[in-house]
């Protein structure tokens, strides 16, 4: 699957119907975002199963701010509509395909159950 345009009106509607969506806040002037869009989009094309998206961090402010973006690349990963793993900066080929295995190895009931957790003592 080649990578999908994410936007301030597709975005909840294509993390709430797939387990794993990993996103890229990028920019088109943006040296780094631009080497690491090959590598982003051979893992899009090397594992079918998950969601990759590109969010122009410059066209959509309003929802690079909801994820407080402040520096480009920025990976964001959801699996099941919570985050499980967000980090500044363009990873090389092994570090995604790592970070992908991670994110397929985890626990997601007992995630489920600490964001649950975490909700009520805050009141929420």
């Amino acid at each position: 699957m080649a990578t999908v345009e994410l936007t301030q009106d597709n975005f909840e509607d294509v993390v709430a119907k797939n387990d794993l969506v990993v996103v890229d806040f990028w920019a088109p002037w943006c040296g780094p975002c631009r080497s690491f869009g090959p590598v982003f989009e051979a893992a899009s094309e090397k594992h079918q199963d998950i969601v990759f998206g590109k969010v122009n961090a410059d066209d959509e402010q309003e929802l690079a701010g909801a994820f407080n973006i402040r520096s480009i690349p920025y990976l964001v990963f959801l699996r099941e509509n919570v985050i499980v793993f967000a980090q500044a900066g363009a990873l090389p080929a092994d570090g995604l395909e790592s970070v992908i295995r991670q994110a397929r190895a985890l626990d997601m009931e007992r995630i489920h159950k600490e964001v649950g957790e975490q909700q009520r003592a805050a009141g929420a």
